[in-house]
Protein backbone atom coordinates (compact mmCIF):
# COMPACT_ATOMS: atom_id res chain seq x y z
CA UNK A 1 0.00 0.00 0.00
CA UNK A 2 1.50 3.59 -0.94
CA UNK A 3 -0.02 6.57 1.04
CA UNK A 4 0.92 9.93 1.34
CA UNK A 5 2.63 9.97 4.99
CA UNK A 6 2.82 13.42 6.65
CA UNK A 7 0.83 15.35 3.77
CA UNK A 8 -2.30 17.58 5.44
CA UNK A 9 -5.69 16.00 5.25
CA UNK A 10 -7.46 17.05 2.16
CA UNK A 11 -11.20 19.01 2.18
CA UNK A 12 -12.16 17.75 -1.19
CA UNK A 13 -10.11 14.87 -2.99
CA UNK A 14 -10.64 14.38 -6.78
CA UNK A 15 -10.33 11.17 -8.22
CA UNK A 16 -9.98 9.99 -12.18
CA UNK A 17 -7.53 7.30 -11.63
CA UNK A 18 -8.51 3.50 -11.75
CA UNK A 19 -7.64 0.17 -10.53
CA UNK A 20 -8.58 -3.37 -11.09
CA UNK A 21 -7.56 -5.43 -7.86
CA UNK A 22 -8.16 -3.92 -4.45
CA UNK A 23 -6.39 -4.31 -1.21
CA UNK A 24 -3.52 -3.42 0.92
CA UNK A 25 -1.55 -3.17 -2.28
CA UNK A 26 -3.67 -0.24 -3.63
CA UNK A 27 -1.77 3.24 -3.79
CA UNK A 28 -3.77 5.46 -1.54
CA UNK A 29 -4.81 8.66 -2.97
CA UNK A 30 -5.54 11.64 0.05
CA UNK A 31 -5.66 11.74 2.97
CA UNK A 32 -8.89 13.30 3.34
CA UNK A 33 -9.82 14.77 6.07
CA UNK A 34 -12.94 13.13 8.53
CA UNK A 35 -15.86 15.17 7.49
CA UNK A 36 -14.32 15.85 3.89
CA UNK A 37 -15.19 15.26 0.68
CA UNK A 38 -14.21 12.62 -1.79
CA UNK A 39 -15.39 13.53 -5.67
CA UNK A 40 -14.90 10.26 -8.06
CA UNK A 41 -15.01 10.04 -11.95
CA UNK A 42 -16.05 6.84 -12.44
CA UNK A 43 -15.84 4.34 -15.53
CA UNK A 44 -18.15 1.71 -16.40
CA UNK A 45 -17.95 -1.55 -14.59
CA UNK A 46 -19.15 -5.05 -15.91
CA UNK A 47 -18.90 -4.83 -19.61
CA UNK A 48 -16.14 -3.16 -20.35
CA UNK A 49 -13.71 -4.41 -18.45
CA UNK A 50 -14.83 -8.25 -19.15
CA UNK A 51 -13.89 -7.14 -22.72
CA UNK A 52 -10.50 -6.00 -21.75
CA UNK A 53 -8.22 -9.08 -20.73
CA UNK A 54 -5.63 -7.05 -19.65
CA UNK A 55 -7.60 -6.32 -16.77
CA UNK A 56 -7.84 -9.19 -14.19
CA UNK A 57 -11.21 -7.99 -12.91
CA UNK A 58 -14.76 -7.87 -14.20
CA UNK A 59 -14.86 -3.92 -12.94
CA UNK A 60 -12.75 -1.17 -13.40
CA UNK A 61 -13.20 1.18 -10.09
CA UNK A 62 -11.28 4.19 -9.03
CA UNK A 63 -8.08 4.24 -6.83
CA UNK A 64 -8.79 4.51 -2.97
CA UNK A 65 -8.70 7.42 -0.58
CA UNK A 66 -7.28 7.43 3.13
CA UNK A 67 -9.67 8.63 5.30
CA UNK A 68 -7.58 11.09 8.02
CA UNK A 69 -7.75 9.03 11.63
CA UNK A 70 -9.76 6.02 10.15
CA UNK A 71 -8.45 2.82 11.69
CA UNK A 72 -8.62 -0.97 11.81
CA UNK A 73 -11.55 -1.64 13.64
CA UNK A 74 -13.60 1.80 12.85
CA UNK A 75 -16.29 2.02 10.39
CA UNK A 76 -16.49 4.81 8.21
CA UNK A 77 -20.04 6.42 6.90
CA UNK A 78 -20.66 7.94 3.60
CA UNK A 79 -22.94 10.21 2.71
CA UNK A 80 -23.62 9.91 -0.86
CA UNK A 81 -24.58 13.68 -1.74
CA UNK A 82 -24.34 13.87 -5.98
CA UNK A 83 -24.29 10.51 -8.22
CA UNK A 84 -24.74 11.92 -11.51
CA UNK A 85 -24.82 10.11 -14.95
CA UNK A 86 -22.43 11.17 -17.54
CA UNK A 87 -22.73 8.33 -20.04
CA UNK A 88 -25.14 8.91 -22.95
CA UNK A 89 -25.44 5.49 -24.04
CA UNK A 90 -23.85 2.02 -23.12
CA UNK A 91 -24.15 -1.82 -23.85
CA UNK A 92 -25.13 -5.34 -22.11
CA UNK A 93 -26.95 -8.13 -21.95
CA UNK A 94 -26.20 -11.78 -21.03
CA UNK A 95 -23.11 -13.56 -21.24
CA UNK A 96 -21.36 -17.34 -21.10
CA UNK A 97 -17.83 -18.07 -20.64
CA UNK A 98 -15.85 -18.44 -24.34
CA UNK A 99 -13.79 -21.57 -23.36
CA UNK A 100 -10.43 -21.76 -24.17
CA UNK A 101 -9.93 -17.54 -23.39
CA UNK A 102 -9.52 -17.92 -19.82
CA UNK A 103 -8.61 -19.94 -16.81
CA UNK A 104 -11.26 -20.78 -13.88
CA UNK A 105 -13.06 -17.42 -14.03
CA UNK A 106 -13.59 -15.73 -17.29
CA UNK A 107 -13.51 -11.71 -15.07
CA UNK A 108 -10.17 -12.61 -13.95
CA UNK A 109 -7.89 -14.43 -15.78
CA UNK A 110 -8.28 -14.13 -19.31
CA UNK A 111 -5.38 -15.23 -21.98
CA UNK A 112 -4.61 -15.51 -25.35
CA UNK A 113 -4.37 -19.42 -26.80
CA UNK A 114 -2.68 -18.85 -29.67
CA UNK A 115 0.34 -17.15 -27.49
CA UNK A 116 -0.04 -20.48 -25.19
CA UNK A 117 0.59 -22.48 -27.98
CA UNK A 118 2.90 -20.43 -29.46
CA UNK A 119 5.18 -20.23 -25.97
CA UNK A 120 4.77 -16.46 -25.88
CA UNK A 121 3.13 -14.65 -22.79
CA UNK A 122 -0.22 -15.57 -23.08
CA UNK A 123 -2.23 -13.94 -19.55
CA UNK A 124 -3.85 -11.13 -19.47
CA UNK A 125 -2.79 -9.80 -23.20
CA UNK A 126 -3.13 -6.64 -24.82
CA UNK A 127 -5.77 -6.32 -27.40
CA UNK A 128 -7.84 -3.81 -29.44
CA UNK A 129 -10.93 -3.67 -31.22
CA UNK A 130 -11.38 -4.80 -34.62
CA UNK A 131 -15.22 -4.78 -36.03
CA UNK A 132 -17.94 -5.53 -34.35
CA UNK A 133 -19.42 -8.44 -31.78
CA UNK A 134 -17.80 -11.04 -29.56
CA UNK A 135 -14.90 -11.70 -32.37
CA UNK A 136 -13.97 -7.75 -32.15
CA UNK A 137 -11.58 -8.50 -29.22
CA UNK A 138 -8.35 -9.35 -30.93
CA UNK A 139 -4.68 -9.79 -29.23
CA UNK A 140 -2.12 -7.32 -30.20
CA UNK A 141 0.59 -10.39 -31.00
CA UNK A 142 -1.10 -12.49 -32.88
CA UNK A 143 -4.11 -11.27 -34.08
CA UNK A 144 -6.29 -13.78 -32.98
CA UNK A 145 -9.64 -13.48 -31.43
CA UNK A 146 -9.14 -13.66 -26.88
CA UNK A 147 -12.36 -12.39 -25.89
CA UNK A 148 -13.23 -14.34 -22.22
CA UNK A 149 -17.00 -14.12 -23.21
CA UNK A 150 -19.83 -14.25 -25.63
CA UNK A 151 -22.46 -11.70 -25.41
CA UNK A 152 -25.66 -14.38 -25.72
CA UNK A 153 -28.41 -11.61 -25.81
CA UNK A 154 -27.26 -8.00 -25.98
CA UNK A 155 -28.19 -4.81 -26.42
CA UNK A 156 -27.46 -0.73 -26.98
CA UNK A 157 -29.48 1.85 -25.10
CA UNK A 158 -29.81 5.51 -25.31
CA UNK A 159 -30.28 8.20 -22.61
CA UNK A 160 -32.30 11.29 -22.99
CA UNK A 161 -30.49 14.39 -21.96
CA UNK A 162 -32.06 14.69 -18.74
CA UNK A 163 -30.65 11.14 -18.29
CA UNK A 164 -34.05 10.04 -17.39
CA UNK A 165 -35.12 7.91 -20.16
CA UNK A 166 -33.22 4.98 -21.80
CA UNK A 167 -34.56 3.45 -25.38
CA UNK A 168 -32.67 -0.21 -26.62
CA UNK A 169 -31.63 0.97 -30.46
CA UNK A 170 -31.65 -0.82 -33.99
CA UNK A 171 -28.35 -2.68 -34.91
CA UNK A 172 -27.67 -0.09 -37.63
CA UNK A 173 -27.93 2.42 -35.00
CA UNK A 174 -25.56 0.93 -32.83
CA UNK A 175 -22.60 0.20 -35.60
CA UNK A 176 -23.08 4.01 -36.01
CA UNK A 177 -22.53 4.28 -32.35
CA UNK A 178 -19.87 2.37 -32.03
CA UNK A 179 -17.90 4.30 -34.38
CA UNK A 180 -17.62 6.81 -31.47
CA UNK A 181 -17.60 4.22 -28.53
CA UNK A 182 -15.94 6.43 -26.61
CA UNK A 183 -17.28 9.64 -26.76
CA UNK A 184 -21.13 7.61 -25.96
CA UNK A 185 -19.64 5.92 -23.14
CA UNK A 186 -17.88 8.85 -21.98
CA UNK A 187 -14.82 6.82 -20.80
CA UNK A 188 -12.17 9.36 -18.80
CA UNK A 189 -8.70 8.90 -20.24
CA UNK A 190 -7.33 7.42 -17.39
CA UNK A 191 -9.35 4.22 -18.00
CA UNK A 192 -7.75 0.92 -19.73
CA UNK A 193 -10.71 -1.03 -20.87
CA UNK A 194 -12.67 -0.93 -24.36
CA UNK A 195 -15.55 0.82 -25.02
CA UNK A 196 -18.28 -1.64 -24.83
CA UNK A 197 -20.36 0.40 -27.07
CA UNK A 198 -18.14 -0.14 -29.45
CA UNK A 199 -19.35 -3.75 -30.09
CA UNK A 200 -22.40 -3.05 -31.85
CA UNK A 201 -24.97 -4.84 -30.25
CA UNK A 202 -28.92 -4.77 -30.44
CA UNK A 203 -30.57 -8.07 -30.11
CA UNK A 204 -33.25 -6.11 -27.50
CA UNK A 205 -34.74 -2.93 -30.22
CA UNK A 206 -37.26 -0.56 -28.75
CA UNK A 207 -37.80 -1.26 -25.21
CA UNK A 208 -37.96 2.06 -23.23
CA UNK A 209 -37.06 1.93 -19.09
CA UNK A 210 -36.49 4.77 -16.11
CA UNK A 211 -33.32 5.68 -15.47
CA UNK A 212 -32.53 5.59 -11.27
CA UNK A 213 -29.03 5.79 -10.92
CA UNK A 214 -27.23 3.71 -8.20
CA UNK A 215 -23.48 2.74 -7.35
CA UNK A 216 -22.57 -1.28 -7.52
CA UNK A 217 -19.21 -0.22 -5.97
CA UNK A 218 -18.93 1.67 -2.88
CA UNK A 219 -16.96 1.40 0.14
CA UNK A 220 -13.63 0.47 1.22
CA UNK A 221 -10.97 -2.25 0.49
CA UNK A 222 -10.71 -5.48 1.91
CA UNK A 223 -7.62 -6.46 4.09
CA UNK A 224 -6.60 -9.15 1.23
CA UNK A 225 -6.05 -8.22 -2.70
CA UNK A 226 -8.96 -8.81 -4.45
CA UNK A 227 -10.45 -8.37 -8.40
CA UNK A 228 -12.81 -5.94 -7.40
CA UNK A 229 -16.04 -7.30 -9.22
CA UNK A 230 -14.89 -10.12 -6.34
CA UNK A 231 -14.96 -8.23 -3.21
CA UNK A 232 -18.37 -9.67 -2.47
CA UNK A 233 -18.98 -13.33 -0.96
CA UNK A 234 -20.85 -14.50 -4.37
CA UNK A 235 -18.36 -13.36 -6.69
CA UNK A 236 -15.91 -14.04 -4.40
CA UNK A 237 -16.84 -17.71 -3.94
CA UNK A 238 -15.05 -18.31 -7.77
CA UNK A 239 -12.11 -17.46 -6.16
CA UNK A 240 -11.87 -20.30 -3.71
CA UNK A 241 -9.43 -22.91 -5.23
CA UNK A 242 -9.31 -21.06 -8.59
CA UNK A 243 -6.05 -21.84 -10.99
CA UNK A 244 -4.96 -17.94 -11.19
CA UNK A 245 -3.04 -15.94 -8.86
CA UNK A 246 -6.79 -14.73 -6.89
CA UNK A 247 -6.92 -18.39 -5.29
CA UNK A 248 -7.96 -17.97 -2.00
CA UNK A 249 -8.90 -20.04 0.64
CA UNK A 250 -12.52 -19.63 2.60
CA UNK A 251 -10.90 -18.13 5.39
CA UNK A 252 -8.99 -15.72 3.04
CA UNK A 253 -12.20 -14.70 1.85
CA UNK A 254 -13.66 -13.31 5.10
CA UNK A 255 -11.40 -10.71 4.82
CA UNK A 256 -13.44 -8.90 1.92
CA UNK A 257 -15.51 -6.08 2.93
CA UNK A 258 -18.60 -6.64 0.56
CA UNK A 259 -19.13 -3.00 -1.30
CA UNK A 260 -19.36 -4.59 -4.52
CA UNK A 261 -23.38 -4.37 -3.79
CA UNK A 262 -25.37 -3.82 -6.72
CA UNK A 263 -28.25 -2.64 -4.28
CA UNK A 264 -30.36 -0.46 -5.95
CA UNK A 265 -30.23 1.72 -2.83
CA UNK A 266 -26.95 2.98 -3.14
CA UNK A 267 -28.19 5.96 -4.71
CA UNK A 268 -27.79 9.56 -4.01
CA UNK A 269 -29.40 10.44 -0.21
CA UNK A 270 -28.32 7.05 0.99
CA UNK A 271 -26.37 6.57 3.51
CA UNK A 272 -23.71 3.67 3.63
CA UNK A 273 -21.56 2.50 6.69
CA UNK A 274 -18.73 0.61 6.00
CA UNK A 275 -15.73 -1.43 7.55
CA UNK A 276 -12.19 -0.24 7.74
CA UNK A 277 -10.21 -3.03 7.49
CA UNK A 278 -6.50 -1.34 6.09
CA UNK A 279 -5.86 1.69 8.12
CA UNK A 280 -7.65 4.16 6.21
CA UNK A 281 -10.42 2.85 4.78
CA UNK A 282 -9.55 3.21 1.24
CA UNK A 283 -12.78 4.61 0.01
CA UNK A 284 -13.10 3.58 -3.67
CA UNK A 285 -16.07 3.78 -6.24
CA UNK A 286 -17.47 2.40 -9.77
CA UNK A 287 -19.77 -0.13 -11.11
CA UNK A 288 -22.74 2.80 -11.20
CA UNK A 289 -26.21 1.75 -13.08
CA UNK A 290 -28.47 3.80 -14.95
CA UNK A 291 -31.30 1.38 -13.58
CA UNK A 292 -31.07 -1.90 -11.74
CA UNK A 293 -33.87 -4.07 -10.99
CA UNK A 294 -34.01 -6.57 -7.46
CA UNK A 295 -31.77 -9.44 -8.34
CA UNK A 296 -30.00 -8.10 -11.52
CA UNK A 297 -31.44 -11.36 -13.29
CA UNK A 298 -29.46 -10.82 -16.13
CA UNK A 299 -26.12 -10.97 -13.93
CA UNK A 300 -25.22 -7.56 -15.91
CA UNK A 301 -27.44 -4.06 -16.15
CA UNK A 302 -26.64 -0.50 -17.83
CA UNK A 303 -22.79 0.17 -16.61
CA UNK A 304 -22.23 4.25 -16.87
CA UNK A 305 -19.66 6.84 -16.07
CA UNK A 306 -20.22 8.84 -13.42
CA UNK A 307 -19.72 11.10 -11.29
CA UNK A 308 -20.04 10.67 -7.50
CA UNK A 309 -19.53 13.12 -4.28
CA UNK A 310 -19.54 11.14 -1.00
CA UNK A 311 -18.79 12.97 2.50
CA UNK A 312 -17.09 10.96 4.86
CA UNK A 313 -17.36 10.13 8.67
CA UNK A 314 -15.27 8.17 10.46
CA UNK A 315 -17.48 6.24 13.45
CA UNK A 316 -14.71 5.23 15.95
CA UNK A 317 -14.88 1.84 17.40
CA UNK A 318 -17.51 0.38 14.98
CA UNK A 319 -16.57 -2.81 14.02
CA UNK A 320 -17.92 -4.23 10.95
CA UNK A 321 -17.96 -7.76 9.06
CA UNK A 322 -20.29 -5.82 6.16
CA UNK A 323 -21.55 -2.90 5.09
CA UNK A 324 -24.95 -1.46 6.85
CA UNK A 325 -27.03 0.52 4.56
CA UNK A 326 -29.77 3.44 5.28
CA UNK A 327 -31.14 3.83 2.38
CA UNK A 328 -33.74 6.61 1.37
CA UNK A 329 -36.90 6.16 3.43
CA UNK A 330 -38.87 6.18 0.36
CA UNK A 331 -36.39 3.18 -0.75
CA UNK A 332 -37.32 0.83 3.07
CA UNK A 333 -39.65 -2.07 3.01
CA UNK A 334 -43.14 -1.43 3.94
CA UNK A 335 -43.01 -3.37 7.88
CA UNK A 336 -39.76 -1.54 8.20
CA UNK A 337 -40.60 2.28 8.07
CA UNK A 338 -40.88 4.42 10.83
CA UNK A 339 -44.18 4.34 12.76
CA UNK A 340 -46.09 7.32 12.82
CA UNK A 341 -47.52 9.18 15.80
CA UNK A 342 -50.68 8.05 15.41
CA UNK A 343 -49.33 4.53 15.15
CA UNK A 344 -47.05 4.54 18.04
CA UNK A 345 -50.15 5.79 19.89
CA UNK A 346 -52.10 3.03 19.01
CA UNK A 347 -48.92 0.68 20.09
CA UNK A 348 -49.38 2.29 23.37
CA UNK A 349 -53.34 1.61 23.59
CA UNK A 350 -53.18 -2.07 22.79
CA UNK A 351 -50.18 -2.62 24.54
CA UNK A 352 -51.98 -1.04 27.63
CA UNK A 353 -55.08 -3.26 27.53
CA UNK A 354 -52.73 -6.21 27.47
CA UNK A 355 -50.88 -5.47 30.72
CA UNK A 356 -47.59 -4.94 28.93
CA UNK A 357 -44.82 -2.57 27.85
CA UNK A 358 -44.00 -1.20 24.39
CA UNK A 359 -40.70 -1.70 23.20
CA UNK A 360 -39.70 1.50 21.79
CA UNK A 361 -38.66 3.86 20.18
CA UNK A 362 -37.49 1.89 17.48
CA UNK A 363 -35.51 2.89 14.54
CA UNK A 364 -34.97 0.52 10.31
CA UNK A 365 -31.22 -0.03 9.27
CA UNK A 366 -30.53 -2.45 6.61
CA UNK A 367 -27.51 -5.15 7.52
CA UNK A 368 -26.23 -6.64 3.91
CA UNK A 369 -24.86 -9.65 3.73
CA UNK A 370 -23.60 -12.14 0.84
CA UNK A 371 -23.09 -15.95 0.23
CA UNK A 372 -21.95 -18.46 -3.03
CA UNK A 373 -26.29 -18.45 -2.86
CA UNK A 374 -29.18 -16.66 -1.52
CA UNK A 375 -29.86 -18.88 1.21
CA UNK A 376 -26.21 -18.31 2.42
CA UNK A 377 -26.49 -14.54 1.61
CA UNK A 378 -29.39 -14.36 4.47
CA UNK A 379 -27.74 -16.47 6.77
CA UNK A 380 -24.61 -13.90 6.73
CA UNK A 381 -26.66 -10.88 6.52
CA UNK A 382 -28.70 -12.62 9.86
CA UNK A 383 -25.39 -13.46 11.69
CA UNK A 384 -24.07 -10.00 11.27
CA UNK A 385 -26.78 -8.11 12.34
CA UNK A 386 -26.99 -10.81 15.43
CA UNK A 387 -23.28 -10.04 16.20
CA UNK A 388 -23.89 -5.98 15.93
CA UNK A 389 -27.37 -5.86 17.58
CA UNK A 390 -25.47 -8.47 20.67
CA UNK A 391 -29.36 -10.52 19.56
CA UNK A 392 -29.61 -14.04 18.91
CA UNK A 393 -30.03 -15.74 15.30
CA UNK A 394 -33.65 -16.49 16.39
CA UNK A 395 -34.39 -13.29 17.67
CA UNK A 396 -32.88 -11.56 14.25
CA UNK A 397 -35.32 -13.46 12.18
CA UNK A 398 -38.23 -13.02 14.15
CA UNK A 399 -38.00 -9.51 14.07
CA UNK A 400 -37.17 -9.55 10.37
CA UNK A 401 -40.15 -11.66 9.70
CA UNK A 402 -42.55 -9.28 11.61
CA UNK A 403 -41.25 -5.99 11.46
CA UNK A 404 -38.53 -5.96 8.47
CA UNK A 405 -37.67 -7.85 5.56
CA UNK A 406 -34.84 -9.63 3.26
CA UNK A 407 -34.68 -8.25 0.04
CA UNK A 408 -32.40 -9.56 -2.82
CA UNK A 409 -29.68 -6.77 -3.79
CA UNK A 410 -27.99 -9.04 -6.76
CA UNK A 411 -28.45 -12.84 -7.92
CA UNK A 412 -26.75 -15.37 -6.98
CA UNK A 413 -26.01 -13.84 -3.27
CA UNK A 414 -26.14 -10.50 -1.95
CA UNK A 415 -29.28 -9.59 0.29
CA UNK A 416 -30.55 -6.69 2.31
CA UNK A 417 -32.04 -7.46 5.80
CA UNK A 418 -33.91 -4.34 7.15
CA UNK A 419 -34.75 -4.49 10.68
CA UNK A 420 -36.70 -2.22 13.23
CA UNK A 421 -34.31 -1.54 16.17
CA UNK A 422 -34.38 -0.20 19.63
CA UNK A 423 -33.11 3.41 19.89
CA UNK A 424 -30.21 2.90 22.92
CA UNK A 425 -29.25 -0.27 20.80
CA UNK A 426 -28.01 2.49 18.04
CA UNK A 427 -26.87 4.66 20.43
CA UNK A 428 -24.90 1.93 21.46
CA UNK A 429 -22.83 1.77 18.07
CA UNK A 430 -21.98 5.31 17.78
CA UNK A 431 -24.82 5.23 14.64
CA UNK A 432 -28.12 7.38 16.20
CA UNK A 433 -27.12 10.63 14.82
CA UNK A 434 -27.09 8.81 11.71
CA UNK A 435 -30.34 7.02 11.66
CA UNK A 436 -31.67 10.05 13.02
CA UNK A 437 -30.67 12.19 10.04
CA UNK A 438 -32.59 9.56 7.87
CA UNK A 439 -35.78 9.10 9.35
CA UNK A 440 -36.14 11.34 12.18
CA UNK A 441 -35.77 10.99 16.28
CA UNK A 442 -38.85 9.30 16.64
CA UNK A 443 -40.89 11.60 18.29
CA UNK A 444 -44.17 10.16 18.09
CA UNK A 445 -43.02 8.47 20.70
Amino acid sequence: MTQTIGVAALDHVVVDRYTDIVGPSNEMLGPVRNGGRIEYLTVPGCWGPMITPSLRSGHEVSLPVAVEGARVGDAIALHVETLEQLSRATTSGTHTGWDGNYLSDPFVAGICPTCRDAGRQFLYPDTYLDGFGDGAVKCKVCHSEVNPFHMIQAYTMAFDDPKGIGVTVTLERAREMAGEAREWVVLQEHAKQHPIVGLGRADLVGVMTRCRISAGNLGSIPAIDLPSSHNCGDFGAFLVGAKHEFAVTEEQLELRTDVHMDVDSVRAGSIVVVPVKVDGGGIYAGDVHAMIGDGELAVHTTDISARIIVRVEVIKGLALDGPILLPPAEDLPFLARPFSADEVARGRKLAAEHRTALEGPVLPIQVLGSGAFINAAVDNAVARAAKLLDLSVDEVKNRGTISGAVEIGRLPGFVQLSLMVPRERLERLGILHLVEAQYGTGAGW
